[in-house]
């Protein structure tokens, strides 16, 4: 078996001891996974190097993961369901996400939020698969050997890039602090760094004598392989390059095999009263799903189907550096292996290159040459994915031209008007931990709830066969799926929103002829593809997609995208969290005006809240049919409708009655 053993370091009552109505109490377990994987399985073929990893004397490859289970203190008093969240960076979000648990610290407790996952009996799984995470307390991260070639460490040509927000004299070689790749030589002439005014603007060569591999420490500058130093500093808002060689390549594909070897070995241990089990994903956590399930992993060493069902959240188009030479797994930066076709799941053809591939058409081939069948897919998104430029890629042709029908077995769900993260109150326009500053206060739609109704869809699809409500996404055939530059003229509507420049856009990429073991760095960049987004309705907000009660009986304009503000550089580009070029997109709220007066007073041209609604009374009344039109059609439970209304109730006292003013609060 892949894992031989579950090094028990720490096990105790989960939320003090808190029972969760028929499930009980839960016990939280944590640990250290050993595995050992036969390279030559082929089950095992599609790890990138793997062949080159360092072999036991039985011939496997051995690594070690953390691990946390949350499982019901009687096990028999559970649903018989396994979710594995995929952790994003060493995180856990299943419990933030699904349960609407508030944001806490890595090393803090987990917190049960409302119950949700718990009352319905799952047992929850974390597993470490990133193998870069800092060690920092709380974040759970993978060991794996490194490649070796002819007896000796793998090098090779790497891209960083980064787009940082103030000034920085310094600038460490990894997205937030993940390990990064140390240069080979600090005089590595060969080294080079180029500087753009944006993610798709021309680069432009920095002279190498005017910048270092060092960093700055008490006003000395210190020789450091892992830092760049340039003079002058970095400039905001502009988009670097540093491209180096280094040497050391962790077989960061090894993560896959730890997240599908863990999930079986607990799923079909004996004793394990589980008789389904389900992967949960979100931002880059949902692209490693994707890639997961590109590469054919969901089947063991022993031919078993590991995972009955997948919820990849806000991954759009992207897959990951997940699966690659000199992975880099946290970054985002578009003119990566990220970025890589195909997007669809049914496979179609690249006219320009010539290719033909599906994210599921390997899996698909497994399935009909084993007598399987496809695990029920359900892809969850913003309106962020798709203004980022690779969202609608996941459901039209390459071209441009049509609409592409998703398999029987998967569903894709937009969440109309909102964004990539999670957004809530108070209104503000800066994050005070990262220092981004939007042009508009950033989104404050809750979709949590559409979460939780997908993941019992979904159980329900796997376990008795009821399919889950139809796909809801914008369509080129209705006209609800456009250009960004047609949307564009419907949220003019809106005061002072402008599109951003440039817009978000995905171009073919050519790395050589094996992404996995990348030759081509940086690659060669062809052709753009096309992007669409939502049509909008007559105040701005999307047409298309599971609209939330707050979208279809608004108080505000929301977008799924936001401009960078003049504070932090690169006015006008369109505003990414992570500090990297290509992170993740933060959307736009923007409030009616409150009276008929205000509006008039300012010019706007949407009524206010005050013309629209009779009452706040009123308001909420139609709040609530709008959830229970929701409940109809499938996509929210009934226990969801009144947090819904409560959360419309308290965004009214604020857009409304401007009781509170707007201050800055962090993600």
């Amino acid at each position: 078996m892949p894992v031989t053993r579950l090094e028990i370091t720490s096990q105790k009552p989960f939320a003090d001891g808190q029972s969760f109505g028929e499930s009980g109490s839960y016990t939280q377990i944590d640990g250290t996974a050993l595995f050992a994987v036969d390279p030559l399985h082929p089950a095992n073929e599609t790890i990138a190097d793997i062949k080159l990893a360092p072999r036991n004397a039985g011939g496997l490859v051995e690594f070690s993961a953390d691990f946390r289970i949350l499982r019901p203190e009687d096990p028999g008093k559970g649903n018989g369901r396994l979710l594995l969240d995929v952790l994003n960076r060493g995180k856990a979000l299943a419990l933030r996400n699904i349960n609407s648990a508030p944001d806490v610290a890595p090393d803090a407790p987990l917190h049960p939020g409302n119950g949700f996952l718990m009352r319905q009996g799952y047992t929850l799984v974390w597993c470490g698969w990133q193998h870069d995470v800092p060690d920092m307390p709380g974040l759970l991260r993978i060991h794996v050997p490194e490649a070796i070639e002819d007896g000796k460490a793998v090098s090779g040509r790497i891209v960083v890039t980064f787009q940082p927000n103030a000034v920085v004299e310094s600038q460490y070689l990894s997205d937030r602090m993940h390990r990064a790749y140390p240069a080979n030589k600090l005089e590595d002439w060969e080294s080079v760094m180029t500087v753009q005014e944006d993610e798709d603007a021309r680069e432009q060569v920095i002279p190498r004598k005017q910048w270092w591999f060092a960093r700055l420490e008490d006003g000395r500058l210190i020789p450091d392989p892992c830092y760049v130093h340039l003079e002058g500093g970095f400039q905001p808002g502009k988009v670097y390059q540093v491209i180096y060689t280094t040497t050391g390549a962790p077989i960061a594909g090894l993560g896959l095999a730890a997240t599908r070897d863990i999930a079986s070995h607990l799923r079909f241990d004996a004793d394990s009263h589980l008789e389904h089990a389900y992967a949960f994903g979100v931002s880059q956590s949902g692209r490693f799903l994707r890639s997961f399930l590109y590469h054919g992993l969901n089947y063991d060493e022993s031919g078993r189907a590991v995972f009955d069902g997948f919820m990849p959240h806000v991954a759009g188009g992207k897959r990951g550096e997940f699966n690659q030479r000199f992975a880099q797994p946290s970054s985002q930066a578009t003119r990566s292996v990220n970025s890589l076709f195909p997007f669809a799941d049914a496979a179609q053809t690249d006219p320009d290159t010539g290719l033909t591939d599906g994210l599921l058409s390997r899996l698909a081939h497994i399935c009909t040459r084993d007598g399987g069948e496809l695990p029920k897919v359900m892809y969850t998104y913003t309106s962020s994915e798709y203004w980022a430029g690779h969202g609608a890629l996941v459901h039209t042709d390459v071209e441009g031209q049509q609409d592409v029908e998703p398999p029987d077995a998967v569903r894709v769900y937009a969440f109309a008007g909102t964004q990539h993260a999670l957004g809530g109150l108070p209104l503000t326009d800066t994050d005070p931990v990262d220092g981004y500053r939007g042009a508009h206060p950033f989104n404050c739609l809750d979709y949590r709830a559409l979460l939780r109704t997908a993941l019992v869809n979904l159980d329900r699809w796997v376990s008795s066969g009821e399919p889950a409500p139809p796909s809801q996404y914008p369509r080129i055939a209705d006209g609800t799926a456009v250009a960004p530059a047609t949307a564009a003229k419907g949220l003019e509507v809106a005061p002072g929103v402008k599109l951003p420049k440039p817009v978000r856009k995905f171009t073919r990429l050519d790395f050589g002829p094996d992404p996995l073991v990348p030759t081509v760095v940086p690659a060669t960049v062809g052709r753009d593809y096309p992007c669409f987004v939502s049509q909008v309705d007559a105040d701005g907000n999307e047409l298309a997609g599971i609209r939330l009660p707050l979208v279809s009986v608004p108080l505000a304009t929301h977008l799924g995208w936001n401009r960078r503000h003049a504070d932090i550089g690169g006015e006008g580009q369109t505003l990414s969290t992570g500090g990297a070029s290509g992170g993740t997109l933060r959307g736009s709220s923007i409030p009616f005006a409150a009276t008929r007066d205000e509006r008039e007073e300012t010019g706007d041209p949407r009524l206010s809240i005050e013309e629209r609604y009779a009452s706040r009374q009123d308001f909420l009344e139609k709040i609530e049919n709008a959830a229970r039109g929701l409940v109809a059609d499938g996509y929210l439970l009934e226990e969801d409708v009144e947090p819904l209304v409560a959360q419309a109730r308290e965004q009214y006292e604020v857009m409304a009655g401007r009781v509170q003013e707007v201050q800055p609060v962090g993600d």
